[in-house]
């Protein structure tokens, strides 16, 4: 039972907060999935397709959802990812066909991909060939268990534990 203290917001704090933290559930705070954006994809240009796609599927386990050549345009598209393209963000590479090498520059980070347990994750990789950038550990300054991988083309995708 609340008593009169709790149906009013502290001193300082604005009415509509307030009410929203006190009698909303997040659900009603947000629009309906119909009248949000969506992260469609994040997309990487890779110098080798199929060993991309390959490190992708067989280290980290997504799928291929879809692979176009663009001849006139030299190019070639390909969406990876752990679901259906309509209801996740999705991986695309892209292999520019006479383009030999890309600078990663100093603005990309990482992708992040969501794991049962960090550990485990690390030696299914190791095993299948792939390459540990940073050991699984706690994050400096946290306790988040974390650990980054690097694919064939050296971006870093960092694995956390979804619990």
């Amino acid at each position: 039972m609340l008593c009169v203290s709790e149906l009013q917001p502290t001193k300082g704090e604005n009415w509509i907060k307030f009410y929203i933290k006190k009698f909303l559930s997040p659900l009603e705070i947000f629009p309906k999935k119909s009248d949000i954006m969506r992260l469609l994809h994040t997309m990487l240009r890779v110098r080798d397709l199929k060993r991309s796609i390959k490190f992708y599927t067989e280290t980290l386990g997504m799928n291929l959802i879809r692979s176009k050549d663009y001849p006139s345009g030299r190019f070639t598209l390909a969406f990876l990812g752990y679901g259906y393209e309509s209801e996740n963000t999705v991986l695309e590479l892209t292999h520019n066909w006479d383009k030999k090498n890309y600078d990663h520059g100093d603005g990309y980070g990482h992708i992040a991909v969501g794991v049962e347990d960090v550990y485990e994750a690390c030696e299914k990789i190791r095993l299948a060939g792939g390459i540990i950038d940073r050991e699984p550990g706690p994050m400096k300054f946290g306790d988040t268990v974390l650990a980054f991988v690097k694919d064939p083309d050296g971006y870093k995708i960092e694995l956390l534990s979804e619990n």
